[in-house]
């Protein structure tokens, strides 16, 4: 019980530092210089301003120097890194592929809510992504460096293709976020991932569409479906795969 609890607040603190990467990326901030800041009033915040969860519901979601109110992405992004981290210490225990997938999950998260926000996945997340997958498989042979290089070309090439022939109706910024994934879980699951997220954001769109809230012109950002598709692959991906070919066979 104890580790699962270190795993939790260690999701947490990590969750944190992922806000400070959504929000200072894009503006072009430094990630690992200068102290954390509210972004309305710019006052340098202390420390008991910065503990995950407990701070934004201790100041009830606001700055306590500004009163502005804090977004509610500060604690959801906090919670979902700590119970996905923990997730997947329940599913791989302390292993070497625990810390690389909860690394992988760290930049799904980033890039998701940023994409979510702007529209945009940052190529420094993508291509220090790409670059650590590589190293990692390398170093750790969690998976075959055969297997990563497969993993960045296809997805990508895929992606690529389709963005080709839709002629923008895939984002470049998209087919290398592929590319990032592959690099850490191989062709086969980013794939699968690709698939169930395109699935995912039909039935996402037509709901919306159904509601009024999205018209037949309106865009949903492909990368927060990449990354929920991957992550179902992640923890599912052999249930599934094992499910499908039950039930062909």
């Amino acid at each position: 019980m104890l580790i699962q609890i270190i795993i939790f607040i260690f999701g947490l603190m990590i969750g944190s530092f992922l806000n400070v990467v959504i929000y200072r990326i894009p503006n072009e901030q430094s990630i690992t210089f200068g102290r954390s800041y509210c972004p309305n009033c710019e006052t340098q915040l202390k420390y008991y301003d910065l503990i995950p969860v407990v701070s934004f519901l201790w100041t009830t979601g606001q700055c306590r120097y500004c009163e502005e109110k804090i977004s509610w992405q500060y604690p959801v992004v906090e919670l979902l890194t700590a119970f996905l981290f923990l997730g997947l210490y329940l599913k791989f225990s302390l292993t070497v592929k625990l810390g690389v997938l909860m690394l992988l999950i760290s930049l799904l998260i980033a890039s998701s809510i940023i994409d979510l926000q702007l529209q945009i996945i940052p190529n420094k997340i993508t291509y220090f992504g790409i670059i650590i997958g590589l190293i990692f498989s390398l170093i750790f042979n969690y998976i075959s460096i055969k297997l990563a290089l497969l993993g960045l070309l296809i997805p990508a090439g895929f992606l690529l293709l389709i963005a080709v022939i839709t002629k923008g109706g895939m984002g470049i910024g998209d087919v290398k976020f592929a590319a990032m994934i592959g690099t850490f879980i191989g062709p086969k699951l980013t794939l699968l991932g690709i698939f169930l997220g395109s699935l995912l954001g039909s039935i996402i769109a037509l709901f919306l569409l159904l509601a009024g809230k999205k018209t037949r012109k309106s865009k949903l950002p492909f990368g927060p479906l990449i990354a929920l598709g991957t992550i179902i692959m992640i923890f599912y991906g052999q249930v599934i795969i094992d499910w499908y070919l039950r039930l062909i066979m």
